[in-house]
């Protein structure tokens, strides 16, 4: 019996999916190689143990499942009923026995990679809603789900690094961070950031950005830019000519 392929032939849709599924597969790794003995210990996200991280990644693969049913049939599906439900399913998964923890998030994530499969081409058209109240059509939640997988496994803090990230995803991650802070309603007028290069191959630049004594420019490596821009420290990068801090960046997500 021949294997099941994905119903798209979309070329732009296949790559998302690619970039997407290898994201699966690096927090997979890296969890992996985390013992049982240390899913407790603290991860990169505040409040968070390890343990909270695993078992946000499984549940969120659920709610977006819960979208691409909600494009497949028409039926509306939210990912959530509420964001204090959210908050209290990761509370009572990261409780969970580490085996049940791990089979979370392993079945999760081959369930909505079984609809993404199985979804027709005007299915990916469909419009859903997300979490936070943002109209999209269905195809948005390969990107929800790859910005997920990709940075929580640096969350685990155990090796994982946004300088491993593919280079067309740490370009997408700077993008959509420019992309946000730009939206923001509550963004001050000068906050128009832009993203441009800065001077050397794997270099960029996020021009203008919002900070206690004015806009400031924030160069460095894009990965290391991209980590400080999505809240995950500012090593290795300058603010201005003179070296000035790196200021703590807008909210993203």
């Amino acid at each position: 019996m021949p294997a099941r392929t994905d119903r798209t032939t979309d070329p732009e849709l296949l790559a998302a999916l690619l970039l997407a599924r290898r994201g699966q597969a690096y927090f997979s790794r890296a969890l992996n190689e985390l013992r049982t003995s240390e899913l407790g210990a603290p991860s990169l996200v505040p409040g968070w143990l390890r343990r909270h991280v695993v078992a946000h990644v499984g549940l969120n693969a659920r709610a977006l499942t819960r979208l691409t049913q909600w494009a497949a049939t028409g039926v509306e599906t939210p990912m959530y009923a509420s964001p204090e439900e959210r908050d209290a399913e990761i509370e009572l998964g990261a409780t969970l026995p580490a085996r049940a923890l791990r089979n979370l998030s392993a079945h999760a994530a081959v369930h909505l990679d079984v609809e993404w499969r199985d979804l027709a081409d005007d299915a990916w058209h469909a419009q859903v809603r997300t979490a936070q109240g943002r109209v999209v059509p269905a195809s948005e939640t390969v990107w929800m789900r790859t910005r997920e997988v990709w940075i929580h496994a640096v969350d685990l803090d155990h090796g994982a690094s946004f300088r491993h990230f593919p280079p067309e995803l740490v370009d997408l991650l700077l993008a959509d961070v420019v992309r946000v802070w730009g939206s923001r309603q509550d963004a001050p007028p000068e906050a128009r950031t832009a993203l441009g290069a800065a001077g050397g191959a794997g270099l960029r630049a996020l021009d203008r950005v919002p900070a206690p004594g004015g806009p400031v420019t924030v160069r460095g490596r894009a990965a290391d830019l991209a980590r400080w821009a999505t809240g995950r420290g500012g090593a290795h990068l300058l603010t201005t000519a003179d070296g000035s801090p790196v200021p703590e960046p807008p909210r993203w997500l």
